[in-house]
C-alpha cells in the first residue's frame, strides 16, 4: 500500500535475493513476488519483504517457508560384519521431513527392551547389539514411518558375525636328529567362522610347499622332510580368518653342534628405535651374546648399555639387541656369539645408520650486484646421499640453468651461480635437500650489495710542513661486501683538482705527504667495496706549518774507541726544510780550554769527538741548521773515564783461555828480560851481556845503552799470529815511531804532542836505572791495539 520506491527480498540467512533461474523476483509497482523452483530441505526459512518509500522509510514483512521431505534410505550397506563378543552397531540411515519414526524387526518380532535385553535402539536410529554373537545372526528390518503422511517404508539389512579362530595343537615340541634323514610331521588345527586358512612360518617367512615341506589336510599338517641341522627351531602355525589372526609356536629340537644361523645387517633411521636378532641352532640350545666391536662391550640377556639406551634380551637360541634411540655413533659392527657344552659359533652384522639431510652450514646471506657472478653453496650430509634441487618462487632451476644462473652439483653439495642482471635476480633462493628418511630445506637470501656509507668523525693529527695524518672511523654499513680499502681525496683550498691518496688495506689511517708548507688543505674520505665507491665524509680542512728553525736535536752519547766519544743524532722536525748541517760546539767543564767547534752535515747520524782527555768532563753544545735558520742548542755532557791500567783482571776478562795461557808464558818471558836488561847495565852480566860481548866486542855498558834499549823487546809470540803480542817500547820510540792503527796517535789530534825530551838513565846509589813510566806495553789483539801509557808495569 503506497507509494514504494524499491521492493527488495532478503533469504533466511539475511543476504539479499537477486533473480537468477532458480530464484525469480517478479515485481511490479506495489506488488512483488518470489518464485523458488525446484525447491529443496536447504531453502526452508523466514523469508523478508522490505519496501522502502521516497523518504527512506522502510518497511517490511515475513513469510515462513517450510518444506517437507519424503522418507528416504540413504547409504543402505548390507550385509553388515562383526566380530563376536564386540558391540555391534547396525546402521540404518534414513530420513524424512517431519522426522520419521523408525522400528527394528528380527525373525517378524519388533525388537523391545523387554524381549531382547542386549538389544537398543539409538537415537540415531541405529541398533546397538551388546557382545554379540554368533547366534545374533540373521536378517534384520529397519522400518520407518511417517504417521503425518500414512508414509512407511523399510530396509533388511543381514547381520554376519564372524569368530576369531582358535588352535588346536596336540604336540608342540619334536626332536630330531640331524643328517639322518630323518622326517617329523607337525600338526595344527584351526577352528573359526568363516574357516580359517592355515598357514606355517618359519623365520618370519611362510613355508611353500616343496620337497624339503609337504602340506596336507588344508595346511593343518606340515611335513619337515630329511631333517638338517637348519631344521631345527621354531615352526608357527598361523590361523587367519575376518575375525583375527592367531598363532601357535612348534619347536623341532636337532641335536647339533652351535651353529648362528640368522644374522642379518639392519639399516636404521636415526632417532627411531630399532631391533637386531641373532638367532643360534644347537643341542643342547646355546646362550647368545652379543659384543659391539666400537668400544669392546659386550651384553648378555637383561644387560644394557650405560646410557640406558641399547637392552639384550635373549631367549631359546635368540637374542635380540633393541635400541630405542638410534645414534649415529651406533653405525658398525656388531658380533653375535653362541655357546653351548659343545662348542660355540660367532658371526658379525653391520648396523648402517639413515638419516634425513643436515646442512651443514648456516650462511644463508649473500651479497652481490649486477653484473658479478657469486657462488651460493648448499652442503648437505644425508644417508642415502640426499638429492638436492634449487629452486627460485616456487620453480625448479634446472640443471641446466639459464642465462643468469647454473647449478653445479657434487656428492653431498651443490652450488648455484647467480649472475644478478637486474633486480629480479635479488631475493630468496630455496635449496631443497630429500631422500627416502625425509626432506630438508634451507633458504639463501641473495642480497643487493650497496656501496659503503660514508666514513665519519675524520680527524687530521700530528700535521708538520710537509705531512700530516688522517684518521676516521669506519662506516656503519659496508653494504653487503667487505671494504676493500679507502679512498682519501685532498687538495690545495685554492686549487681545483683532488689528489688521491688509498689506505693500505682496511686501515682507518692514511699519511698525506709532499705537502705545501703554510697552506689549507681540505680532505674527504669514502670507503670502497667490490660495489663501489660509497659517499665522501663531510669535508675537513686543516693547514700545515709554515717553515721554520728546526727543533733542537735529541743527543744520545756513548763511549767511542779509545780517547773519543760519540754522539748519535736522533732525527727531530727539520722545520718544513731540509737540515743543512750540525754545528758541534764542545770543551772542558771548567771552561779553562776556548770551545772547540766541529761540523757535520745534515743528513748524519752521528758526530765523532776524538783527543779528548781522561778523566775530564765535557760539555757540549748541538745546534741544527736549514735554510730558514738555527734551532735552538741542545746541552748534553759527558765524562771521560780514566785511563785503564793493564792489570790481570782487564786482560784475562778479554781473552780465552789460550789467551790468557800465552800472556801468562809472556809475562815469565817478560820478567825474565827484565831482570837479564837489568843484570845487564847494573852488573854487566847475564845473556844479553854474553851476547853483547860476542857480537861487539867487550864494550862498557854505557856506549851501548839505547841501542840495547831500542833492541829490549821481549816478543812472546810469533809475527803474524792471532794471539796477543806485548812490546815493550821507550817514550822517545813511542813517540818518534807511532805504529799505523793506534788509538793513541791519531792525525787529527786537536791538542799536538809536544817532542818529548831524551830520557837518561839515571843512577841510583851510584847505578844506572831505567825509568818505569818510560816503558809502553802494548796488547795486540787481532787488528785491534790497546795502549797503555802511564805507570806501566811488567
Amino acid at each position: 500500500i503506497g507509494e514504494p520506491v524499491s521492493i527488495e527480498w532478503f533469504n533466511p540467512q539475511g543476504e539479499r535475493i537477486m533473480s537468477s533461474q532458480r530464484v525469480v523476483l517478479h515485481t511490479e509497482r506495489v506488488r512483488s513476488r518470489l518464485t523458488i523452483y525446484n525447491a529443496n530441505i536447504e531453502d526452508a526459512g523466514i523469508y523478508r519483504c522490505q519496501v522502502s518509500d521516497a523518504r527512506g522509510q522502510t518497511q517490511e514483512a515475513t513469510v515462513v517457508l517450510e518444506i517437507y521431505q519424503k522418507l528416504t534410505f540413504q547409504e543402505m550397506k548390507s550385509p553388515q560384519e562383526f566380530r563376536q563378543g564386540e558391540v555391534a552397531e547396525v546402521a540404518c540411515n534414513v530420513t524424512s521431513s517431519p522426522v520419521p519414526i523408525v522400528t527394528w524387526l528380527y525373525n517378524n518380532m519388533e525388537i523391545t527392551a523387554d524381549s531382547f535385553k542386549r538389544f537398543q535402539i539409538l537415537p540415531n536410529n541405529n541398533l546397538q547389539i551388546q557382545k554379540v554373537a554368533k547366534a545374533d545372526e540373521g536378517v534384520y528390518r529397519c522400518e520407518a514411518r511417517v504417521e503425518a503422511r500414512g508414509e512407511i517404508d523399510f530396509r533388511d539389512i543381514s547381520v554376519i558375525v564372524n569368530v576369531p579362530p582358535v588352535l588346536s595343537v596336540p604336540q608342540q615340541s619334536f626332536n630330531a636328529t640331524a643328517d639322518y634323514q630323518e622326517s617329523v610331521t607337525l600338526t595344527c588345527r584351526a577352528y573359526g567362522s568363516p574357516e580359517p586358512e592355515v598357514t606355517w612360518h618359519r623365520r618370519g617367512k611362510q613355508i611353500e610347499e616343496s620337497d624339503q615341506y609337504v602340506l596336507k589336510g588344508r595346511g593343518t599338517m606340515l611335513t619337515i622332510c630329511s631333517i638338517k641341522q637348519d631344521d631345527g627351531g621354531s615352526y608357527f602355525c598361523k590361523a587367519t580368518n575376518k575375525a583375527g589372526v592367531v598363532e601357535e609356536e612348534l619347536v623341532l629340537k636337532v641335536f647339533v653342534q652351535p651353529h648362528i644361523t640368522q644374522l642379518n645387517n639392519i639399516t636404521a633411521v636415526e632417532g627411531s628405535a630399532t631391533m637386531i636378532s641373532c638367532t643360534a641352532e644347537g643341542e643342547p640350545v646355546p646362550e647368545v651374546s652379543w659384543r659391539r666391536a666400537s668400544d669392546g662391550y659386550s651384553f648378555t640377556d637383561g644387560d644394557k648399555s650405560p646410557d640406558g639406551r641399547i637392552e639384550a634380551h635373549g631367549r631359546k637360541g635368540k637374542s635380540t639387541l633393541t635400541i630405542s634411540v638410534v645414534k649415529l655413533s651406533d653405525w658398525g659392527r656388531f658380533d653375535c656369539e653362541a655357546l653351548s657344552r659343545i662348542g660355540g659359533h660367532q658371526k658379525s652384522m653391520y648396523l648402517d645408520i639413515e638419516y634425513a639431510p643436515t646442512f651443514l652450514s648456516n650462511y644463508t646471506i649473500y651479497f652481490s650486484w649486477e653484473g658479478n657472478p657469486i657462488n651460493i653453496s648448499c652442503d648437505v650430509i644425508a644417508n642415502p646421499l640426499a638429492s638436492i634441487l634449487w629452486k627460485r618462487n616456487k620453480m625448479t632451476i634446472s640443471g641446466e640453468g639459464t642465462g643468469h644462473t647454473r647449478v653445479y652439483n657434487t656428492d653431498g653439495r651443490s652450488l648455484l651461480e647467480v649472475t644478478p642482471m637486474s633486480e629480479r635476480d635479488f631475493g630468496r633462493y630455496n635449496c631443497t635437500a630429500s631422500n627416502k628418511i625425509g626432506m630438508r630445506f634451507q633458504e639463501f637470501i641473495l642480497a643487493q650489495a650497496d656501496v659503503p656509507s660514508n666514513p665519519y668523525a675524520v680527524r687530521l693529527s700530528s700535521v708538520s710542513q710537509r705531512w700530516a695524518t688522517v684518521s676516521f672511523m669506519k662506516p656503519d654499513s659496508h653494504g653487503g661486501v667487505p671494504i676493500g680499502h679507502y679512498l682519501v681525496k685532498y687538495r690545495d683550498i685554492g686549487l681545483q683538482d683532488w689528489r688521491d691518496v688509498k689506505s693500505n688495506g682496511v686501515q682507518t689511517m692514511v699519511l698525506l705527504t709532499n705537502l705545501e708548507p703554510n697552506t689549507t688543505y681540505e680532505v674527504r674520505v669514502a670507503a670502497v667495496n667490490g660495489k663501489g665507491q660509497g659517499e665522501f665524509s663531510r669535508t675537513e680542512s686543516f693547514q700545515t706549518l709554515a717553515i721554520r728553525e728546526p727543533s733542537p736535536p735529541s743527543v744520545h752519547g756513548q763511549r767511542g774507541g779509545g780517547k773519543s766519544y760519540r754522539l748519535s743524532l736522533i732525527k727531530q722536525d727539520d722545520g718544513g726544510t731540509p737540515i743543512v748541517e750540525y754545528i758541534i760546539k764542545y770543551r772542558t767543564r771548567d771552561r779553562e780550554d776556548s770551545w772547540m767547534f766541529k761540523t757535520v752535515p745534515g743528513v748524519s747520524d752521528q758526530v765523532l769527538l776524538q783527543h779528548l782527555q781522561w778523566n775530564t768532563e765535557y760539555e757540549v753544545e748541538i745546534t741544527a741548521r736549514n735554510m730558514q735558520g738555527l734551532s735552538e742548542p741542545t746541552f748534553y755532557e759527558f765524562k771521560m773515564p780514566q785511563k785503564q791500567d793493564i792489570t790481570a783482571d782487564s786482560l784475562f776478562s778479554s781473552l780465552g783461555l789460550g789467551a790468557v795461557v800465552g800472556l801468562g808464558v809472556a809475562a815469565l818471558v817478560l820478567i825474565l828480560v827484565a831482570v837479564d836488561v837489568s843484570c845487564f847495565f847494573l852488573k854487566q852480566c847475564g845473556l844479553l851481556m854474553c851476547i853483547t860481548r860476542k857480537g861487539c866486542g867487550k864494550k862498557t855498558a854505557t856506549s851501548g845503552k839505547s841501542k840495547d834499549l831500542e833492541e829490549g823487546k821481549a816478543a812472546y809470540l810469533k809475527d803474524g799470529s792471532k794471539e796477543p803480542i806485548v812490546e815493550m817500547r821507550t817514550e822517545e820510540e813511542r813517540i818518534t815511531n807511532p805504529d799505523d792503527g793506534s788509538h793513541i796517535n791519531e792525525p787529527n789530534e786537536t791538542t799536538p804532542l809536544t817532542e818529548p825530551e831524551k830520557l837518561p838513565l839515571k843512577e841510583e846509589n851510584g847505578k844506572e836505572t831505567l825509568k818505569p813510566d818510560a816503558i809502553e806495553v802494548k796488547v795486540h789483539s787481532d787488528n785491534s791495539i790497546q795502549t797503555k801509557e802511564e805507570d806501566s808495569k811488567a
